[in-house]
């Protein structure tokens, strides 16, 4: 179920904290589109559809790295390949953070600091990956720098929200397209993903969703509710409120070791799958083995046992694993739960099945009574 509330205040927000700013004015935008990975595209592609919005768009993204094994893989920001097939102008930034404070933004967004932003003169960002210092803020005007963030705001500010959002089992997320403000700097009122909100969808999240699932349809929510919203501002009808400044909402920094390095004692077995839906993109989750040294399992096909009774001869303990005849390796969870794996990759060796895997432990000395107990 979606929902769009371009024109509307999100449930979350107390009335008494509505705050309005009017954008008036029928001429096009002129539009610095800055981005990089999937959902950047797909926010672009509802935005280059609607031409009735813009008079030009620039996009502004990450320049080709060289990443992998020894720098064996070179990876192309998907926003560049896009941009260049619809023809339109694509500028790099610098690729070092500290040279990019100072880029000069490309034509016709580089203007002097003294000069009055132009009213017709846009910005937008979605997953960019980089903050704007106000050096380039200030080329724009205060309601005309916004950017699309890919949850139910102020819940997951921060890089990777619909990561966090798949991880805690979230039932419902979506986006907002809220202003940008500087840096927070002590004591300051600015901060990351704290602007004002212009806009909002909801949906239910889908049962059994991943990442990449969820980014692609949030990010076509997302560039929907961006061209409502920059339509409103066209008509002179766009108003954003502020967001709370005090918050106990969750944040979503970056997917760190912590995330995918699991302890079967911490997580049940459902909210394993979770994490797994939510970061195998980027890492597989990982345990370890009590070897000498340590070595690391990477946990690469897995599912929640939806039959208790496949396990009553496993212990309790939690990390304990055994092999079972047809439904691979089964890993005792928290609270009793139980995790099916049919497939890993453990250090040093190639990704193979459950009973591969469990034959060539056999010969390490690990297996005990027919159990190997995961560190936790």
């Amino acid at each position: 179920m979606l929902l769009l509330l371009a024109r509307r205040i999100p449930h979350n927000y107390p009335v008494s904290c509505r705050r309005r700013w009017i954008i008036q004015g029928r001429q096009k935008f002129d539009i610095l589109f800055m981005g990089r990975d999937e959902f950047s595209c797909g926010v672009f592609q509802e935005l280059y559809a609607a031409p009735d919005i813009w008079n030009s768009i620039t996009v502004a993204t990450h320049p080709d790295e060289k990443v992998g094994r020894r720098g064996s893989i070179l990876s192309v920001s998907p926003l560049k390949l896009l941009g260049t097939s619809l023809g339109v102008p694509v500028h790099m930034i610098p690729p070092e953070k500290k040279d990019f404070r100072h880029w000069t933004l490309p034509s016709p967004f580089c203007l002097d600091a003294e000069s009055t932003p132009p009213p017709h003169h846009v910005l937008v960002t979605a997953s960019f990956g980089r903050i704007l210092p106000l050096t380039m803020l200030s080329r724009f005007s205060k309601a005309q720098r916004i950017n699309v963030h890919p949850s139910l705001l102020p819940a997951y500010r921060g890089p990777a929200p619909i990561q966090h959002a798949l991880m805690r089992g979230e039932k419902e997320t979506g986006v907002c397209v809220i202003g940008m403000l500087p840096v927070k700097k002590k004591g300051g009122s600015g901060g990351i993903d704290a602007g004002d909100v212009w806009g909002c969808t909801r949906r239910d999240v889908p049962e059994g969703v991943d990442f990449s699932r969820m980014r692609e349809i949030l990010a076509k929510d997302g560039g929907r509710l961006l061209v409502n919203v920059l339509r409103d501002m066209m008509e002179g009808t766009a108003h954003a409120i502020p967001q709370p400044t005090e918050t106990d909402e969750p944040h979503a920094p970056m997917i760190s070791q912590a995330d995918w390095t699991i302890d079967f004692s911490q997580l049940t077995a459902e909210e394993i799958i979770w994490r797994h839906r939510a970061i195998s993109h980027q890492r597989n989750l990982t345990v370890s083995i009590p070897t000498d040294p340590i070595k690391t399992v990477q946990l690469i096909a897995l599912s929640a046992s939806p039959d208790p009774n496949l396990s009553m001869g496993l212990p309790q303990t939690p990390g304990s694993a055994c092999l079972h005849k047809s439904r691979g390796l089964l890993i005792r969870c928290k609270e009793g739960t139980v995790l099916e794996v049919t497939r890993l990759k453990q250090e040093g060796k190639k990704e193979m099945g459950a009973k591969d895997w469990w034959n060539g432990v056999k010969g390490m000395g690990i297996v005990v009574d027919s159990v190997v107990i995961f560190r936790t």
